[in-house]
């Protein structure tokens, strides 16, 4: 009976120690995140709408500067839309830093850009900023964007004039003191 019981409690210590982790597939997810981003950048730079926001799940949020938050794909489209639909619109983006989840499900992107259109004038405007997307990985093993945001690197040009105000100068006299 000894023998029984140390045999049993030998393979389960053996089968408790032996975890079924899932295989480290970190290295093939950056590299469908890398492909889905550079298929998104190549639409983006041809003003292909609906391929710049293949990438997004229908609930994504768009942080766009500026501006309030956007949330849905319908809506992230009509931003995009919005932006592309600007004369002399350029973009183009890299990504300098890409971290997947050992768990394999959530990844994110860090991203400079840079970006250039027509102001109302006429005279191009460019803009330079970063950029920050989260990714997740879907059921059927595509990686899409749930939160998407960006801000410029430039300094936000003052809109309108602080105006002056003139200060009264009033002398108050000091008070007397009471003996008590």
């Amino acid at each position: 009976m000894l023998r029984r019981t140390v045999l049993v409690l030998t393979i389960a210590s053996f089968c408790c120690g032996c975890k079924n982790e899932p295989p480290d597939t970190r290295a093939l997810d950056e590299r469908a995140i890398r492909e889905a981003d550079g298929a998104t950048l190549k639409a983006a730079q041809a003003n292909d709408v609906n391929g710049a926001v293949a990438n997004y799940t229908d609930d994504a949020d768009w942080l766009p500067p500026n501006a309030p938050m956007v949330h849905g794909k319908t809506a992230i489209r009509a931003g995009w839309a919005k932006l592309m639909g600007n004369p002399g619109f350029t973009i183009d983006w890299q990504i300098n830093k890409l971290e997947v989840a050992r768990s394999g499900d959530l990844a994110y992107t860090v991203y400079t850009y840079q970006m250039a259109l027509d102001g109302a004038t006429g005279k191009p405007i460019t803009d330079q900023g970063k950029d920050m997307a989260v990714w997740k990985k879907q059921s059927d093993g595509a990686w899409k964007m749930v939160a998407d945001t960006f801000n410029s690197d430039l300094a936000v040009k003052s809109q309108a004039k602080t105006p002056e105000t003139k200060h009264k100068t009033v002398k108050h006299r000091p008070r007397k003191r009471r003996n008590t």
